[in-house]
């Protein structure tokens, strides 16, 4: 069998990122190059010209024009924290290169934090994860099934209507060669047309054509004006259904990290990072190396998530 150089490509190893970002000052200067690629910017008044301040644990910048003052941390993802930069850099590479997750008690031991310390970076990341891939729009041959987080409860009801099931959409679009491109995972409020007809205008291109099963709601692709092929799986097995062979093998593999990464996490509440952690990951793959430094541009664009803000309750 020949070698599959996406799964086998070397991507950055614990000794090479020690090696770039293994100091404060190294941290310090990779995230001002994130920031501000091309020279620093006021916030306020978008002037070049600055001078910085020293005195402080960490560089601060001001304005010439306007006299305006920010540190490096603030309007970033890591805005408020009192953690090392290092500590960061590490989570951000750990985060990034785990391909099927990684919970947030194996990140404490990793980082050496406390639990709830290791959870809300996680959570961080993973948010800043899911707003670099709300942009992601799929387009040609889109294959698209309906999946669950959760399992029925003993005195549940069963089937797709338990009460402990939440259910969310996985979609993969292919290239010219029927291979896997990009993925899609959202949390719905349930599968009915309307749903779908939603979903797929803020996820497809118009011109897509998806291909699902016999689930009458997927019809409602065409409301947005995509093409659908719909076939009736009925009792066939997968390997007889080679239509639906990248989906079923995409959630298949997320399934498997689901339940190999945590024993436990509260799906009903957070289902939309962990699943967009999972695509960001996904739909990165192609560049391993370089996955860890676009992860901290993501953070570094995402903006101030305060913890309130992260355990806020988001109904869908």
């Amino acid at each position: 069998m020949a070698m599959n150089r996406i799964q086998f490509q070397q991507g950055m190893s614990l000794f090479e990122h020690f090696q770039h970002y293994g100091t404060e000052a190294q941290c310090a200067a990779a995230l001002e190059r994130s920031r501000w690629p091309n020279g620093f910017r006021c916030p306020i008044c978008g002037g070049a010209a600055h001078c910085v301040l020293r005195g402080s644990t960490r560089k601060t910048f001001q304005c010439n024009a306007c006299h305006h003052q920010t540190s490096l941390i603030v309007g970033t993802l890591f805005e408020g924290t009192k953690l090392g930069l290092t500590v960061w850099f590490l989570a951000i590479y750990l985060i990034g290169e785990a391909k099927t997750g990684l919970s947030a008690l194996a990140l404490k031991r990793d980082l050496g934090v406390s639990y709830p310390t290791a959870w809300l970076i996680h959570h961080k990341l993973m948010q800043a994860m899911v707003e670099r891939e709300a942009a992601t729009v799929l387009s040609g041959t889109v294959q698209v099934d309906d999946a669950y987080l959760g399992a029925e409860l003993a005195a549940g009801t069963v089937g797709r209507s338990s009460e402990n099931k939440v259910p969310f959409i996985g979609a993969v679009s292919l290239n010219d060669q029927g291979h896997p491109l990009r993925a899609k995972f959202t949390r719905l409020p349930g599968f009915t047309r309307t749903a779908i007809a939603n979903w797929a205008g803020a996820n497809l291109a118009p011109s897509s054509t998806v291909v699902s099963d016999g689930l009458a709601c997927f019809a409602g692709v065409t409301d947005i004006g995509c093409t659908h092929q719909p076939t009736v799986a009925g009792a066939r097995k997968p390997k007889d259904l080679p239509m639906f062979r990248w989906i079923n093998t995409v959630l298949g593999n997320l399934k498997t990290g689901f339940s190999g990464a945590y024993h436990s996490f509260d799906f009903r509440k957070y289902a939309e990072r962990y699943l967009g952690a999972i695509a960001y990951r996904f739909n990165r793959r192609f560049d391993l190396h370089a996955l860890p430094i676009r992860l901290l541009v993501a953070a570094t664009a995402c903006g101030p998530r305060p913890e309130p803000w992260i355990r806020r309750v988001v109904l869908v």
